[in-house]
């Protein structure tokens, strides 16, 4: 398993940040334009438990897989996800994603995936994999945050 983590300072509100990560499918395609659905299989009162079902799409292809909700918290000065799914039966993946406040125009953001190839074969590709793809995800959250 491969874990990578990215942070940074955002120029904008706590909820404007959350709301981007926590919102409509519309707000979530802002800063995830290949998810093109995200509709609820199953949802619970505490949130942490529901799944939902997401479709993404890069060029003709779209793959579907069902996301969990595995850790969710929402304070006014802390805002904490965790989601987990299993990519293509080839990779059990995760994305924690935390805000905590600095001041009403301030957010400090940190994103952690991680990345379990569930084939042998797949392992020694983890090996040679960057931080590239964590470190764009961060920087395009914090643009259009920042934007808006």
């Amino acid at each position: 398993m491969k874990t990578w983590s990215h942070q940074t300072e955002i120029n904008a509100p706590i909820e404007q940040v959350w709301k981007l990560l926590n919102g409509s499918l519309e707000d979530m395609q802002k800063i995830m334009p290949n998810v093109i659905e995200n509709e609820p299989i199953k949802e619970t009162e505490e949130i942490t438990g529901s799944i939902y079902r997401q479709k993404y799409q890069e060029g003709k292809r779209v793959q579907e897989y069902d996301v969990e909700t595995l850790n969710y918290e929402d304070k006014p000065d802390h805002k904490e996800m965790k989601v987990g799914f299993i990519l293509a039966n080839m990779f059990e993946i995760t994305a924690h994603y935390e805000l905590d406040k600095i001041d009403d125009n301030t957010t400090h953001f940190r994103y952690t995936t991680t990345n379990n190839p569930l084939k042998t074969f797949l392992k020694l590709f983890m090996l040679f994999a960057s931080d590239k793809i964590v470190v764009k995800f961060v920087e395009r959250v914090k643009n259009v945050a920042e934007a808006e």
